[in-house]
């Protein structure tokens, strides 16, 4: 529930528009926040700290939405060094020894329990500039923060501010809807919109499109995936499917996909991240209903003759499928992966590939290969390779205009949704010289994601 503005003092402009903007976002008045919890974690662990929280900034009291470690009270009195001081800079806020410093010296959390000796912050900042607080790591001992970990910290805000931003955005729609009263189906279909990416960013030298085919137009699938930059100049993605529909799956969707961006930024090892998803859910879902997934992981490199590295972990989940240039189609084999969030000590399974210009990849939910043929037996992984291999598709849009045409061949074989991701590595013209992928500087801006063909028929 959206909170009311607090009464107040005179205030500037400025203050005035963020305090509004952190009760647009309902963040003084709920409770705690579990996925920023895992946010808190990460930050601590990130910076080796024992302490850390994601804090909200109110009229005169600062709100600890998250926290991790032995903090004590959620709530705080608005004093002047450390949160309260974070978010009036636009970058990362650090007081290596709090003690010797003016700024933070007389503070209650610096005075008293727990003995903050050292913070660092960065301000959580919402599209329009407002900053509406912190992600804080505290320590009791002086230290030093070198600028990766801090900028791994701006990256870990920006996350959380796309994640107040997202929940806004379904608030918004769900109570809209709810107005007009147009029934389930509108609902589902924009429900659905909100666990997805709304575009898939420009990946420099590579082509990607990704569709989501609804089998049922009234009810909320557990289909998702995301592609998204790595700091390290390397690209990560993932493709999953989430036990159930509706309400429950998708509150799962949401949580899954948060997860595997959140773990990213911590360790962008394809294994570890989907060993991260794992351990959350187990921890999420700890009375006897368990929630589990099935997902494929996966980081994108690239080469100086325009080919690309893909290293793939998967838990229970269809294989991914190459299809090379040379028009033979494989799929890519991960054999042993288990599901995510339901065995005591899964074991997810790896490869490698390598996409030379003219190949492409596809991910796929297992909509697409239990969906059933003309004789009523499954399509399967087989046969939705030879299927692929004689249309022939070239490049991501293509691949995705070919898996379109095959669900709709298939008709009411098609039993479950399906969620695709297709990324391909354009052609190289005929004696043309292998060459380095563009700049992203000067890479194109992202394009829509590709629509649900199900949904326009």
């Amino acid at each position: 529930m959206l909170g009311t503005p607090e009464a107040a003092p005179s205030r500037t402009a400025g203050e005035r528009r963020r305090l509004d903007a952190v009760h647009r976002y309902g963040l003084l008045d709920d409770a705690p926040d579990g996925a920023l919890d895992r946010v808190a974690a990460l930050a601590a662990r990130l910076f080796g700290a024992p302490m850390a929280t994601v804090s909200v900034v109110g009229a005169d009291r600062i709100r600890l939405k998250a926290a991790y470690g032995p903090t004590g009270a959620r709530e705080l009195g608005r004093e002047p060094g450390l949160a309260a001081s974070a978010i009036e800079r636009d970058g990362p806020y650090v007081v290596p020894d709090t003690l010797r410093d003016p700024r933070t010296a007389a503070h209650p959390l610096v005075q008293g329990a727990p003995g903050v000796r050292f913070y660092a912050a960065a301000p959580i900042t919402t599209p329009g500039g407002d900053r509406l607080g912190a992600v804080d790591v505290w320590d009791t001992r002086p230290r030093e923060a070198d600028a990766d970990r801090l900028a791994a910290l701006g990256e870990l805000a920006a996350l959380v501010a796309e994640e107040l931003e997202g929940r806004l955005a379904a608030a918004r729609t769900l109570a809209a809807e709810r107005r007009m009263r147009t029934g389930a189906e509108r609902l589902a279909r924009t429900l659905q919109r909100t666990l997805l990416p709304p575009a898939l960013p420009a990946v420099p030298g590579l082509s990607a499109a990704a569709a989501y085919h609804t089998a049922s137009p009234d009810e909320v699938g557990g289909d998702f995936y995301d592609l998204f930059p790595l700091a390290d100049g390397r690209w990560a993605f993932f493709l999953g499917d989430v036990c159930g529909k509706g309400a429950d799956a998708a509150a799962l969707t949401s949580l899954t996909r948060y997860t595997l961006r959140a773990a990213a930024i911590h360790d962008p090892d394809p294994g570890a991240a989907l060993a991260t998803l794992d351990a959350v859910l187990k921890a999420e879902y700890q009375d006897g209903d368990p929630r589990y997934c099935t997902a494929v992981f996966g980081v994108l490199e690239s080469a100086p003759d325009g080919s690309f590295e893909v290293v793939l972990a998967a838990g229970g989940h269809p294989p991914a499928l190459v299809l090379r240039a040379d028009g033979t189609s494989r799929p890519v084999p991960t054999p042993g992966g288990q599901l995510i969030g339901l065995l005591p000590a899964p074991h997810f399974a790896r490869n490698t590939v390598r996409l030379e210009p003219g190949d492409a990849l596809l991910l796929y939910t297992d909509g697409l290969t239990e969906a059933r043929t003309d004789d009523g037996g499954m399509l399967g992984e087989d046969g939705l390779a030879d299927r692929l291999a004689d249309l022939a598709p070239h490049g991501a849009e293509a691949l995705l205009a070919a898996v379109d045409k095959l669900l709709g061949d298939l008709g009411d074989g098609v039993s479950d949704d399906t969620a695709l991701l297709a990324l391909s590595v354009p052609a190289r013209p005929a004696g043309a010289p292998p060459t380095a992928p563009v700049h992203p500087a000067l890479a194109d801006p992202p394009r829509p994601t590709a629509p649900s063909a199900q949904e326009n028929r």
